[in-house]
């Protein structure tokens, strides 16, 4: 008998909206910061849970790792909806792409890393520490968990890597180039923060500290939004905001720091 038939799918189905590319900033990411522990890892795998109504997330995310990172990384594309996994499964090209029925408890997988993204964001706040313990359990010794939101394009998004004590980093990212103000990044925050966006969370005064280093920053913007984003997120780093990465990074419109923040 299989894992994925061992172990009861835990968990609800998502609305399954999904779009060719909405997760290119945070599989991008992952490739960039995550490739270590899946070099270093016996067995290569990666979940990534609640992939939608069709796998076309699941498809882009195997395919960059395996550019990217090592040729032989094996993804499985795990939902709660069989029919979600009859109609994923043409898309299948075993061993390096697979899909199955699963839930937060990962159907008795030991991934190195699951991404889970926009399925949190339907629970109660409540809910999410215990869906955390449940899916970082599962994991690989010195596995991760990458959970986030973005929007419908995947142009504003943000993420928590998650391990087995708990958030260790959050990531905002936005489309620089249709970002008017840092401050739409609050709509698209994880489960865990975006109620939080309140005066005195350090969520909140993050939020509002990358929005004014952005508003001074305006006379960057005759060079780009690019340079503009750079600088505020220098100014940033200078007001104390451990600020992690570099401009490679930041380039790509990130900003990455410990979660919680010291200051907290």
């Amino acid at each position: 008998m299989s894992g994925a038939a061992r172990h009861r799918p835990l968990g609800v189905v998502t609305r399954g909206t999904t779009n060719p590319n909405r997760l290119r900033r945070v599989d991008n990411w992952i490739v960039a910061t995550c490739a270590d522990r899946l070099l270093a890892a016996a067995d290569p795998l990666v979940v990534d849970l609640g992939y939608g109504a069709t796998p076309v997330t699941a498809v882009e995310l195997r395919a960059r790792l395996a550019a990217g990172v090592r040729p032989d990384v094996r993804l499985v594309g795990l939902e709660i909806d069989p029919a979600r996994v009859a109609a994923a499964t043409p898309a299948a090209d075993p061993p390096g792409l697979t899909f199955a029925r699963g839930g937060f408890e990962l159907a008795g997988l030991r991934p190195v890393l699951v991404r889970a993204f926009n399925v949190l964001r339907q629970y109660d706040e409540s809910e999410v520490p215990d869906a955390w313990r449940t899916m970082t359990a599962a994991l690989a010794p010195g596995g991760v968990l990458v959970e986030g939101t973005c929007d419908e394009l995947g142009r504003l998004a943000s993420w928590l890597l998650i391990d087995a004590d708990g958030p260790r980093t959050l990531t905002l990212a936005a489309k620089l180039t249709t970002l008017g103000s840092p401050a739409e990044l609050a709509e698209r925050l994880p489960k865990a923060l975006i109620h939080r966006n309140v005066p005195g969370e350090p969520v909140h005064d993050l939020i509002r500290a990358l929005d004014d280093a952005w508003q001074a920053a305006a006379p960057y913007a005759t060079f780009g939004p690019r340079q503009r984003w750079l600088r505020a997120v220098t100014r940033l780093r200078e007001t104390g905001w451990p600020i992690l990465n570099g401009p490679t990074r930041w380039r790509q419109g990130e900003l990455t720091l410990p979660w919680p923040p010291p200051s907290t």
